[in-house]
């Protein structure tokens, strides 16, 4: 029964993230005067529809994404009409389904601390006797602002770079007083691990915890927010560089099993379930914001470039790119699904 529990819970809150972004769209495209003919959550064939004044509203059978239809790729006479409208209101309309998932992972954000109460500092609680955090200078009360040149927003920035180091040594940067002080070569010590023969960074040092106030609540949850804006941008780095390969990518199968896992695991620890919510909110934002055709992103460089040359792509031009795009985008997405699929049974 838990297992069929957490399927459905990470199925609603896809579903939500889905229905948050393409509402963005369909709202500011009713507001810009566009009319939307479809708003569908899902995809694959129709289960329930109802007509509305000017839009269909669908639900679809297969959970795994949905898209809100405004003829983007077609001439019309229609005064209401996507393309009949300026440059500016459309690019209104294209940027606003990312925008509102990076809304609503801030607002997830603020949820979090909230139900927790808690907020982990990046200020020095206890440094271990006898440590290279010690001999390095470090003390109690030191706020650490960089670590190996990486700003840090929130503690998750510091494990982020301790497990990332490869060799023990890492150059800090403190505040004291109101002062920065560079400390450099901080040597940690290393075990490894004897199950896996993984090197371990052992932490030399620890931070505080305490409970947040009124007034940490909004810069606690923008610091949050941008670690994991950071971090998304961080992995989309290292995928292009190479340093991942598909088979470390997600589709939305993948996304519902993590999700699913993590709410076993955790026991339905809300706090646990809102973070990997936060997590994939923002990351569908930015993801969507990537000038690839076919994507939020590569309908916004068309409509840049319109606006720069004050003269609009042929409708047959610009649906024949993001077409050939959303067919290598559909490609991927087979790839990656059947990772998917093939990780739950290994």
């Amino acid at each position: 029964m838990s297992t069929v529990i957490s399927i459905v819970s990470a199925v609603l809150i896809f579903c939500v993230i889905v229905i948050v972004h393409e509402f963005g769209h369909f709202i500011v495209a009713r507001k810009c005067g566009i009319d939307v003919q479809e708003f569908a959550i899902g995809m694959g064939p129709v289960i329930f529809k109802k007509q509305g004044k000017n839009t269909l509203f669908t639900i679809r059978l297969l959970p795994l994404g949905g898209f809100c239809s405004m003829g983007e790729d077609e001439e019309s006479e229609d005064e209401n009409s996507f393309r009949k409208k300026p440059v500016g209101r459309r690019i209104a309309v294209i940027a606003a389904g990312a925008v509102m998932n990076l809304i609503l992972g801030f607002i997830i954000a603020l949820i979090i601390f909230l139900v927790s109460g808690k907020l982990t500092t990046t200020i020095i609680a206890e440094v271990t006797p006898g440590s290279g955090c010690e001999a390095a200078g470090m003390v109690q009360g030191d706020r650490i602002v960089k670590v190996n040149g990486l700003h840090i927003f929130t503690a998750n920035d510091i494990i982020y770079q301790l497990r990332n180091d490869e060799d023990g040594v890492l150059d800090f940067v403190v505040e004291r007083n109101g002062e920065k002080i560079s400390l450099d070569g901080v040597k940690f010590g290393l075990t490894i691990d004897e199950e896996t023969g993984t090197r371990v960074l052992n932490y030399d040092f620890k931070v505080y915890l305490k409970d947040i106030t009124a007034a940490e609540l909004i810069p606690a949850a923008a610091n949050k927010f941008m670690y994991y804006s950071r971090l998304i941008l961080m992995s989309l780095r290292d995928l292009i560089s190479g340093k991942y390969g598909l088979n470390n990518l997600q589709g939305p199968v993948g996304i519902v099993t993590v999700i699913s896992e993590s709410a076993k695991e955790s026991g339905f620890d809300i706090g646990y379930l809102l973070d990997i919510a936060m997590l994939i909110s923002v990351n569908v934002g930015i993801f969507n914001l990537l000038p690839l055709p076919a994507l939020d992103g590569g309908r916004l460089v068309f409509l840049i470039i319109e606006a720069i040359r004050r003269k609009p792509f042929k409708a047959e031009t610009e649906g024949m790119v993001h077409f050939a795009g959303f067919a290598l985008l559909m490609i991927l997405m087979l790839i990656v699904t059947f990772n998917d699929v093939k990780n739950i049974f290994v």
